[in-house]
């Protein structure tokens, strides 16, 4: 299978996937497509959060299938490519394949001060971000693994995996860089 050009970035939530995707847009130039977008537009156009949405998808599972083949039919005819999707990695596997862990406590936190969530997710304190963190994350899997046969959480699926728990967004970056450019060569 021929390599692209294309970064596939998945992980927990609040991992950094979204920073992690505008850092490596600026380093490389890459265009950005983001799957978490898209699912965050459908879930405002009905007008509810994240987790709620997150029940509609899993009783309609060719909404699944839509949101999950957008990445692979865009990649299809693209290059110098960065796809934040927590299904790339599948989607797309002539790709370099990334993986973001982060502790839940930390995610939590961070997902509560994020203003870009607000519209979607609406969290009331960290063990309620908490709550829904691993709710949407456990239905997901599930989901994903009923759906597809994948399990995100295999970390043999990725050709890099970080904990973002304690490193900083430009230590991300370049620990990402510096494997994908090892990959690109072999």
């Amino acid at each position: 299978m021929e390599k692209k050009h294309i970064i596939t970035i998945t992980g927990d939530h609040a991992s950094g996937q979204g920073t992690l995707s505008n850092n490596l847009n600026k380093e490389l130039g890459y265009e950005i497509y983001r799957n978490g977008q898209y699912v965050r537009s459908l879930a405002a156009q009905k007008g509810v959060s994240i987790a709620e949405f997150q029940e509609y998808i899993d009783k309609h599972p060719e909404l699944d299938r839509q949101i999950e083949n957008s990445a692979k039919n865009y990649a299809a005819n693209h290059d110098n490519l960065i796809i934040d999707a927590k299904l790339g990695f599948y989607a797309v596997p002539n790709s370099f394949k990334v993986y973001l862990k982060v502790d839940i406590d930390v995610a939590a936190k961070r997902a509560l001060l994020d203003e870009k969530r607000k519209e979607t997710e609406n969290y009331t304190s960290v063990e309620d971000a908490k709550k829904q963190i691993l709710y949407r994350f456990n239905e997901e899997n599930k989901r994903w693994l009923d759906t597809y046969g994948v399990d995100r959480c295999d970390m043999n699926n990725y050709d890099i995996v970080i904990d973002t728990t304690n490193l900083s967004p430009e230590q991300v970056k370049n620990i990402v860089l510096e494997g994908y450019y090892k990959w690109l060569e072999e």
